[in-house]
């Protein structure tokens, strides 16, 4: 039984296929917060089990947050969950089947933090993928510090899952991504690209965003033919842009943006569009 001591209410567990409007927070609202009480059922989903508008495991960033991290991470039954992404780092929850391993990989601008809270296991480190020159056994309570640019790999070498958080500065997966196993992280990345060779960014390739993102483009030419000057328009679009890469809907984005200029948060939008 497991009591989160916060989240947002009347929300539902994030699935890779429900709408981007569920994604991010807007960072002005503070929102009250209520205990969630989170079990698996017989299918291997996760579901609020509370009648209190209770939530699942999901990821709860840019918004404040606390947490019992020891027992959320010993209740995961996922390869990777991620908790928390933030513009700046991000945790994710992970468990590790007997005998399974993270893989061997490297991140060039991430540094990562490990920490286990179940099991055991052996982690690797080097300065190439075929010179693993550091290893060290871990267990329970052990932390592991990965700098940037370093080839590492995690193995369960217990009989029980072995169950870890890892913070990534800066974040290192897209806001909300759920990996139920190993296997479903491998076909992600192999889906990183479109068969015609171009490369996908979260899932779309460049002809995707720019249709995903043309009600900005619309929105945009209405705002030329208002004789809105240009400035405006370009530092209005490209936070956006820059909005809609964090996980906001394009919609949203556009909401957001005009709020900060329509309350005056943002003073400079403000002075742009009376230029």
């Amino acid at each position: 039984m497991y009591y989160p001591p916060n989240g947002y209410p009347n929300q539902y567990p994030y699935y890779n296929h429900m709408s981007m409007y569920h994604y991010g927070g807007n960072t002005n609202q503070w929102h009250s917060f209520e205990p969630v009480l989170v079990n698996q059922n017989q299918f291997g989903s996760y579901q609020a089990m509370n009648t209190n508008n209770g939530l699942a495991i999901r990821d709860y960033g840019r918004s404040p947050f606390v947490i019992n991290i020891n027992e959320a991470t010993k209740r995961n039954n996922t390869y990777r969950t991620a908790l928390w992404t933030g513009n700046h780092l991000q945790t994710t929850l992970m468990s590790l089947n007997p005998g399974e391993d993270i893989g061997l990989e490297m991140h060039p601008d991430v540094d990562q933090f490990l920490r286990i809270e179940q099991g055991q296991g052996v982690t690797e480190m080097g300065k190439s993928r075929n010179q693993l020159d550091f290893r060290r056994t871990v267990q329970d309570d052990s932390a592991i510090f990965i700098p940037a640019g370093t080839w590492h790999n995690l193995t369960n070498t217990g009989n029980i899952p072995l169950r870890l958080y890892s913070i990534y500065a800066p974040p290192n997966h897209p806001f909300g991504t759920i990996h139920r196993t190993k296997a479903e992280t491998m076909h992600a990345k192999k889906g990183n690209s479109h068969p015609n060779g171009s490369p996908k960014i979260d899932g779309k390739t460049p002809d995707e965003w720019i249709r995903y993102t043309e009600f900005l483009v619309n929105e945009g030419l209405e705002d030329v033919k208002r004789g809105i000057n240009a400035t405006h328009i370009l530092q209005e679009f490209i936070l956006m842009g820059i909005l809609v890469g964090k996980g906001y809907a394009p919609e949203k984005a556009y909401e957001l943006v005009e709020e900060w200029e329509r309350t005056g948060e943002s003073k400079l939008l403000q002075q742009s569009k009376n230029m």
